[in-house]
């Protein structure tokens, strides 16, 4: 058998360990939580006292993005100061059951004004962030190459994502709030699980917030990765709110069938996140993410002109595989370019990016669409997506990249 060594290493076989497992694992729930209300959103912010419509449900789903954005680079930044991540995982995930079953008691039965719902998702939001960001920063912790490891949180982004889509809409329509009863139980369990992590971060002892935060300053090339998370995730958020209302609007589906649609996009996009994580291991990180958003963009344009949901739906599927060539390769490269001491806000300044872009496409989506139509916004969101690639190309290629570590762990 130790003749298979050399062919395993040049494959670069994946080793298990105990806690990337389990920090994909939270990552998993976060996103499955999350993308549960999606399809039925609708109901659900009906149920909880807003009025029916594209600007109450971009309210509930954009609330807790920003409360991402406001919170993400600062519980990173705490966990590289005091140099424990793990607690605030636990802290993070179980903190985030309580507010999804909160919504559902308060909201669902009118114990609460819609406006107070939305002040608990805010609250919900900042607790889920932590876990979400720190899960993703506790995997650049360890070894055995960021590819990997991101890959390790892409491949849980995406099964979340795909799954929840799909379940959520089937969940929508046996009980309105039962999405989030499901959230709550799933996250309660992520947390109890996280109760073992190792902490592997900096010791905190010579760090201060402003060093910290000087640090990823001096590092210019953080940029790159910033932009472009802010605008794949720019895509997702509109595809969540927008995607759905439109394949519903245009081809009748119900909030099943639209989840079902999701999922398409999601199941390739999760599948896939692993292996091409480790590929850009290999091959570097500026070919995945340069011929991935260039061709990202081109495929949500042609999602738009399906003439059927069956076209629509593989074009779903080739949009799943662009994106999964993307997004591990995105994230590795944050931690490529920052120190070991810097990850926390680094990965922290990521996804506060992403998560801007999140909201931005929602938001940016839901005007377009209401003002102009379906045509405008996904032709926005199309040039915005492949026009990262166009403008940031010639400097994205002359930047020097350390060597990626891609054995071991």
């Amino acid at each position: 058998m130790a003749g298979l060594d050399p062919f395993r290493d040049r494959l670069h076989v994946p080793s298990l360990h105990p806690d990337r497992t389990v920090l994909a694992l939270v990552i998993f729930v976060v996103l499955f939580a999350q993308v549960l209300l999606y399809p039925g959103v609708a109901d659900l912010v009906e149920r909880l006292g807003a009025t029916r419509g594209l600007d109450a449900s971009t309210w509930f789903l954009a609330v807790e993005f920003l409360a991402f954005v406001v919170f993400a680079g600062l519980w990173g930044a705490l966990s590289d100061r005091v140099g424990r991540r793990a607690p605030f995982v636990v802290f993070g995930a179980i903190g985030s059951a309580i507010g999804y079953a909160a919504i559902a008691v308060l909201g669902g039965n009118s114990l609460l004004s819609f406006e107070g719902v939305l002040v608990l998702r805010f609250l919900q939001g900042t607790l889920t962030v932590a876990a979400f960001s720190l899960a993703m920063t506790m995997l650049t912790d360890l070894d055995g190459g960021h590819g990997r490891n991101m890959g390790a949180a892409g491949i849980a982004i995406g099964l979340g994502t795909a799954l929840g889509a799909p379940v959520g809409g089937g969940l929508s329509a046996i009980g309105t709030v039962l999405p989030l009863w499901v959230a709550s139980g799933g996250l309660l369990l992520a947390g109890l699980l996280a109760l073992g992590l190792e902490d592997r971060g900096p010791s905190g002892h010579e760090l201060s917030l402003r060093s910290v935060v000087e640090r990823v300053r001096a590092s210019p090339a953080l940029g790159y990765p910033f932009a472009f998370g802010f605008v794949d995730r720019l895509t997702a958020g509109f595809f969540a709110l927008i995607g759905t209302a439109y394949f519903r609007d245009t081809f009748g589906l119900d909030a099943p069938a639209a989840g079902i649609m999701l999922g398409l996009f999601f199941a390739p996009f999760a599948l896939l996140q692993y292996p091409l994580g480790v590929f850009s291991d290999t091959v570097g990180r500026k070919r995945p993410i340069v011929l991935g958003s260039f061709s990202y963009g081109i495929a949500i344009l042609a999602v738009y002109f399906a003439p059927t949901p069956l076209m629509a739906g593989g074009l779903m599927v080739v949009l799943g595989i662009f994106g999964a060539l993307i997004s591990p390769a995105t994230m590795a490269l944050v931690g490529d370019l920052a120190g070991p001491t810097d990850r926390g806000v680094a990965m922290g300044g990521f996804n506060l990016f992403g998560n801007l872009g999140f909201l931005a496409g929602m938001v940016v989506g839901s005007v377009l669409t209401t003002a102009i139509g379906y045509a405008p916004a996904f032709l926005t969101v199309g040039v915005l997506e492949a026009g990262i690639v166009v403008v940031a190309l010639p400097r994205f290629l002359k930047l020097e990249l350390p060597e990626t570590q891609v054995f071991g762990g």
